[in-house]
């Protein structure tokens, strides 16, 4: 095993975490689900709650969950190795080639609340506005992606809890999405955004402390000054292949470069493709679904950025000192390829301490990303091919048993998967590196479906196969051509491999928009269970009854039938008192128990205000267009192109800004979430007291009805 120098934790430690926490933590989850289901009025027995959340995810929780999400084992582990690498450069093109594709993806959130506000997949999307080809189509790059992100997640944290303790890592392939699916089964997308905002909490605990480490406490590195000199030395003594001077300290870095384009189509691909983002946005409020996903962009950036600069760049400088643990060796390939670089440096830091911690920073990032995952694959068998190819009309119940049989059947696929790719020798940096070769193609299409008009059925179709299969035939002439024959390693060459990404990814982009052109016939279903899942507007307004069976859209409220202050604050004061009735004044509706719920539902079902739409456009591009502009262009083009070497006091500005930045990341994703749920904490509480006091015969136990728990 290339990690057997880090072997410093028995096999037990492994185990310990990946068992013991795990068991722990989802008791703690199946604690919060039951609290959920008895003190709110939403239960996870019924699917759009389990699947969607009942699509009332508030900004701060959806930016948790978006953080976790997009906080793979690969982002900590991989982005310190990029640093690590590549110098000083590997952070920042990390941080930026990966926030974009967030950024951008607001606006396909914003046009999911306006155009398909009752759709729970993408397909399904799909499937209404180009029949079932598409639907096909799309569905297997959705499996896909899950599938190798999966991989992503489970594989690189198995390989690392093998590195660090010896423990099997067959074992930890099953027990991990084992272990996660637990809580997943009990509390569905909810039970997840609560265990994304936990883990996300303690992962930034664990970041913190490896950055007060590295950058002020530490006798081994202690301040920016510090590292700086230990990186001067770390250049001279082992310098980079296309950096300027081989320098750690220079921006300029060509197989950096290089690598980043191949983060920036790989992060396409597992963001506009992964049912989890649409899962996300689809479960946000629709006028807080953009600012959800700028403030989660925001907030990722800060985590390749600040680690990477610590623990990637801390690798570095800390190769030479007695007590790193391949002294007086650095790091060898098959070592680096496995992401360990950010573990070496905190066992060197922290000696067996170092090691847990990273295991259960590792850990925490591992098991947030797979529950959305599960969550994910779950709701694409459930109604993408359970409700529309074998049994489209089925309860809401046997939907939620759907759902548990395929986060099962998902969680055991992914196990198997994790470990036939170990026994042929792929590593977490390998995967990364091809993956947008393999889904690339349908990346942007499955983007411009809802984005523009013009999309036709057959390039809708058409453009994923089209790209894949050049992207692959792109992908082996290079490998061949550049390194003589096909292996694992030569396909894995960052170079062969962004010949083959740009190739898939560039592709689809384009076929899409030809065959826009060449053949612009659409297909739009008229199977009423297509065209209500994909604009689901339910008949249920204030004043008046449910319709059932509608599916047609529900029309702006007259003036007779608006909401009263009372009604219209419903949503966040579900118990206020109704103006007493009179002769004069007809009994306004007031939903309660499963009526509550519909309603609610009904509400964020309908299609957005046009203008409130327009609004949100104006912000998502503004918001990623400033960031590219900024972020991508701008700042690390002028340092690639000048060949600047950091002096001292750049370097130093260059890590506080990273740890603010991180700060920063703190504020939105741990904070802010609270702050903004304070009312649901306080009607769960007063409902738990009311039970306890009732326990011991003070009182009748009251439950509360209400829904700003929700």
């Amino acid at each position: 095993m290339a990690g057997d120098e880090l072997h410093i934790l028995p096999a037990g430690a492994g185990y310990g975490i990946v068992i013991g926490i795990g068991g722990v933590f989802a008791l703690f989850m199946l604690g919060l689900t039951w609290l959920q289901n008895r003190y709110t009025v939403f239960s996870t027995a019924q699917a759009e709650e389990f699947s969607t959340a009942s699509r009332s995810v508030k900004p701060g929780l959806i930016s948790a969950g978006i953080v976790s999400s997009w906080t793979w084992s690969a982002t900590l582990l991989t982005s310190s190795t990029f640093a690590y690498d590549y110098g000083v450069c590997g952070p920042m093109w990390y941080g930026a080639m990966g926030t974009l594709q967030i950024l951008l993806f607001a606006l396909i959130a914003i046009k999911i609340k306006a155009n398909a506000p009752g759709a729970h997949t993408f397909p399904e999307i799909v499937l209404a506005r180009h029949g079932k080809l598409a639907h096909v189509t799309y569905l297997f790059n959705g499996f896909a992606t899950n599938m190798l992100v999966g991989a992503c997640l489970v594989l690189g944290g198995a390989q690392v809890v093998e590195a660090l303790s010896g423990m099997n890592v067959y074992a930890a392939n099953f027990l991990i999405p084992i272990v996660v699916g637990a809580y997943v089964i009990a509390g569905g997308l909810r039970s997840t955004f609560i265990a994304d905002y936990v883990h996300t909490v303690i992962l930034f605990v664990v970041i913190l402390i490896f950055g007060f480490l590295i950058h002020a406490t530490s006798d081994l590195a202690g301040s920016p000054s510090r590292l700086y000199d230990l990186l001067l030395e770390a250049s001279e003594k082992m310098p980079i292949d296309r950096n300027t001077e081989g320098s750690y300290l220079a921006f300029r870095s060509v197989d950096g470069l290089v690598f980043a384009i191949d983060i920036l189509i790989s992060g396409f691909s597992t963001v506009w493709l992964d049912q989890a983002y649409w899962q996300r946005a689809i479960a946000s409020r629709p006028e807080t679904s953009v600012k959800a996903y700028i403030l989660g962009g925001i907030a990722w950036y800060g985590i390749p950025f600040g680690f990477a600069t610590a623990m990637g760049l801390g690798c570095a400088a800390l190769t030479f000192n007695p007590r790193f643990p391949t002294y007086p060796n650095p790091l060898s390939p098959e070592q680096v390829s496995a992401g360990l670089s950010a573990p070496a440096t905190a066992i060197t830091l922290l000696g067996k301490g170092g090691a847990v911690l990273m295991l259960i920073l590792l850990f925490m990032a591992v098991t947030s990303s797979t529950s959305a995952e599960l969550i994910a694959v779950s709701s694409l068998l459930t109604f993408d091919v359970y409700k529309t190819y074998i049994r489209p009309k089925t309860s809401s119940v046997k939907l939620v048993k759907i759902s548990h049989y395929g986060i099962v059947i998902y969680a055991i696929c992914l196990a198997v998967f994790c470990c036939i790719l170990n026994v042929v020798g792929l590593s977490l940096t390998w995967l990364l590196t091809v993956l947008g070769i393999i889904v690339g193609g349908a990346a942007v299409p499955v983007g411009l479906i809802l984005l523009w008009d013009r999309t036709s059925t057959v390039a809708a179709v058409a453009s994923p196969w089209i790209g894949l299969v050049c992207g692959i035939i792109v992908w082996f002439i290079t490998t061949r051509k550049r390194s003589g024959s096909i292996t694992v390693a030569t396909t894995g060459d960052p170079t062969n491999a962004v010949a083959g990404n740009v190739t898939s990814w560039g592709v689809g982009i384009i076929s899409a928009v030809v065959l826009s052109y060449l053949f612009p016939s659409k297909y739009t279903s008229t199977d009423p269970r297509h065209i209500e899942r994909a604009n689901k507007i339910q008949g249920i307004s204030v004043g008046r009854s449910p319709q059932p069976g509608s599916s047609s859209p529900v029309e702006a409220p007259t003036k007779e039938a608006s909401a009263t202050d009372e009604e219209a604050t419903l949503s966040e004061k579900p118990t206020a008192p109704v103006p007493p009735v009179t002769s004069e004044q007809p009994e306004p509706f007031v939903p309660t128990g499963n009526e509550l719920v519909d309603f609610l539902e009904s509400k964020q079902m309908e299609p957005m205000d046009p203008v409130l739409v327009k609004k949100g456009e104006r912000l998502a591009w503004g918001a990623g267009m400033i960031f590219l502009l900024i972020a991508v262009i701008l700042v690390p083009f002028t340092l690639f192109g000048t060949g600047y070497i950091f002096n001292r006091a750049f370097f130093t500005g260059w890590v506080v800004v990273s740890f603010i930045w991180v700060w920063a990341s703190v504020i939105i994703c741990v904070i802010y979430p609270v702050v903004e749920s304070a009312g649901a904490v306080t009607d769960i509480s007063k409902g738990l007291y009311s039970d306890i006091k009732a326990l011991f015969g003070y009182k009748k136990p009251k439950v509360n009805s209400g829904a700003s728990a929700a």
